[in-house]
């Protein structure tokens, strides 16, 4: 059986999830070859594996790379644009296109290409009107990757992801910051944990079509406003204690944040249906709700007090 040769361009939660998944206890290190980019050079050690990641900071790279970037067969892009550039086909388009036998390219976007929808559902045929610089950018980066895989006929798959979160930090330490806890009316965003992120593209090394854009979403768009207000009976459910920060505490006026990252994404509201990736690749999620998540959260997480999460994250 050949390899699976396995190149990252970058190594962020998604695609750590990503190999972390692949490799034992989940699957088998000798199926693949896995080589990673970093901006400065690492060890990762994966149970009975260990990955040294190759230097790739802007246009300053190890240049033993490229005898690995041209031996793949499926390469992960998970580096956002610089300066509105792609930096992976700026830096090494010419070795993209001296591939043999690369079977996908998959570019990790984001749901923020889709702007500003008032609330209302978007799906992958929906209008993309980005209204962040963040947006602008992924959306032109998108269309350089189409642009570039199509001229050199290599098969591509984008991702457009919802907010990314893990377990590393709960929904209680995730909100208890009350700059965060922000009020709006009719402001809807999507998620997807890192773990369904990771699952899709392993379901996609089998099953591929190229030229196809998915929503990586889960099933639930919600607001700042449900998810709070869910947290705080959770914690008086299961605590049998009053949820500290009620009242005016709770929340933050929308009207009072400075222009920012933070203010940029109230701007912006939307529900992203995920049905699309669900149907082709067949895939259930392993949190399909941030009710679910934040069950499951509590589940590996008894032995964490709420209260003292709580209480340091709101000094």
């Amino acid at each position: 059986m050949s390899k699976v040769k396995i190149f990252c361009f970058g190594f962020g939660q998604v695609a750590k999830e990503f190999v972390n998944n692949l490799l034992p206890p989940f699957g088998t290190s000798s199926k693949y070859e896995i080589n990673v980019t970093t901006r400065e050079v690492r060890n990762f050690k994966f149970s009975d594996t260990t990955i040294k990641s190759f230097k790739f900071d802007n246009e300053f790279f190890d240049k033993s790379l490229i005898d690995k970037l041209e031996e793949a067969n499926h390469i992960l892009v998970s580096i956002p644009p610089i300066d509105g550039e792609d930096v992976v086909i700026k830096y090494f388009g010419a070795n993209l296109k001296k591939l043999k036998d690369c079977k996908w390219i998959t570019y990790l976007s984001a749901t923020s290409v889709y702007g500003n929808h008032d609330g209302k559902w978007v799906d992958e045929k929906s209008k993309t009107n980005p209204t962040t610089k963040s947006g602008v950018r992924r959306l032109k980066a998108e269309k350089s990757w189409f642009d570039f895989s199509k001229a050199n006929n290599l098969s591509l798959q984008i991702f457009r992801l919802s907010g990314i979160y893990s377990d590393e930090k709960s929904f209680y330490e995730r909100y208890a910051r009350w700059e965060r806890r922000v009020k709006k009316e009719n402001h809807f965003f999507s998620r997807i944990h890192v773990e369904d992120i990771a699952n899709v593209l392993i379901k996609s090394l089998k099953n591929f079509k190229s030229g196809e854009i998915y929503n990586i979403s889960d099933d639930k768009p919600a607001s700042t406003e449900e998810i709070v207000n869910y947290l705080a009976n959770n914690f008086e459910k299961t605590t049998g204690e009053k949820y500290p920060w009620g009242g005016e505490l709770m929340f933050r006026d929308y009207k009072t944040l400075e222009e920012g990252t933070l203010k940029d994404f109230y701007k912006e509201s939307k529900k992203v249906d995920n049905k699309k990736m669900k149907n082709f690749f067949n895939y259930e999620l392993t949190r399909s709700s941030f009710k679910e998540a934040i069950e499951i959260q509590d589940n590996k997480m008894h032995h964490v007090n709420r209260k003292w999460i709580l209480e340091t994250f709101n000094k």
